[in-house]
């Protein structure tokens, strides 16, 4: 099973130009991925740069036929002539979809900073090795209180899907909204944190439950140890990023940590100011 996960920065490289048929060429030279989940996809936003107000979502869905295509819509707001504006996240997955789940994350009132609403995008994938949920998410930039009460729910989203193994007990209902559907503990989570390898919202993540929900590991971690982490920020684009970090990190629950073979960030690529994570897992 192989995952990207990558900031797309609105399909918008370091030269300036947007390109989703070049984001989608990137990942077919990194592996002949089965899921890839993308972060800032926007849709009839011609005031970002470069952009033409061209509908991301559709045009990168467009280009990977046989690929289900499930949108996060974080930002959502009229446009110009009554047409919506949206931002947010999206997963291309070959893996049949079991479920989907859409989770506006905290965003509480920081008067300090700007910001934007943020969404964790979660997806039950039917894999070689049984159901996994993916999920997706960006989350706050410039506050670090809106980031730690968006890794705190992050963490209850976990806890409670978790908890949910057990409805495959129930009545079936087959047919209706009340059907039981798999909703595993086994999960890999990805995003743009905006934080550090050294943040103690990264500890959180990984912080054990009190119960017998999996604790998430950081799967670089799981297959490099104490080899600090690739750059995934300001290797190519100097401009916004004077220094070099990583703040894109996969996370996989402890119960499928044993088939990490591979955590790998493209270095190479300038198609966007981040850069692509891979992530290989033993089917």
């Amino acid at each position: 099973m192989n995952l990207i996960s990558w900031n797309i920065q609105s399909c918008r490289g370091c030269d300036g130009r947007v390109d989703p048929k070049r984001i989608v060429d990137v990942c077919r030279g990194m592996a002949d991925f089965d899921v890839l989940c993308l972060q800032e996809v926007a849709r009839n936003y011609p005031g970002l740069p470069g952009s033409s107000g061209e509908d991301q979502f559709a045009l990168l869905s467009k280009l990977l036929p046989g690929f289900t295509a499930v949108e996060g819509i974080a930002t959502d707001v009229l446009g110009a002539a009554g047409k919506r504006r949206q931002f947010g996240n999206l997963i291309l997955a070959r893996y049949s979809v079991i479920q989907v789940f859409r989770h506006l994350l905290p965003w509480p009132p920081d008067p300090a900073v700007p910001g934007m609403q943020r969404i964790a995008l979660e997806v039950v994938l039917a894999t070689p090795f049984g159901p996994v949920r993916a999920t997706t998410t960006h989350l706050e930039y410039y506050s670090e209180m809106q980031r730690r009460q968006q890794v705190n729910r992050l963490r209850e989203l976990h806890a409670e899907a978790a908890g949910h193994r057990a409805d495959l007990g129930h009545a079936k209902k087959e047919g209706g909204p009340f059907e039981a559907m798999p909703r595993p503990g086994s999960a890999i989570l990805t995003a743009d944190f905006n934080f550090r390898s050294d943040d103690p919202l990264h500890a959180r993540i990984i912080a054990p439950y009190s119960d017998a929900t999996p604790a998430y590991r950081d799967a670089w971690q799981v297959r490099h140890g104490e080899r600090s982490h690739d750059y995934t920020i300001g290797v190519h684009d100097r401009e916004q990023w004077p220094e070099a970090f990583a703040c894109d990190f996969i996370f996989v629950t402890e119960d499928i940590a044993d088939r990490v073979e591979d955590v790998a960030v493209n270095l190479d690529t300038d198609a966007s100011d981040h850069q692509p994570v891979l992530l290989r897992l033993r089917d």
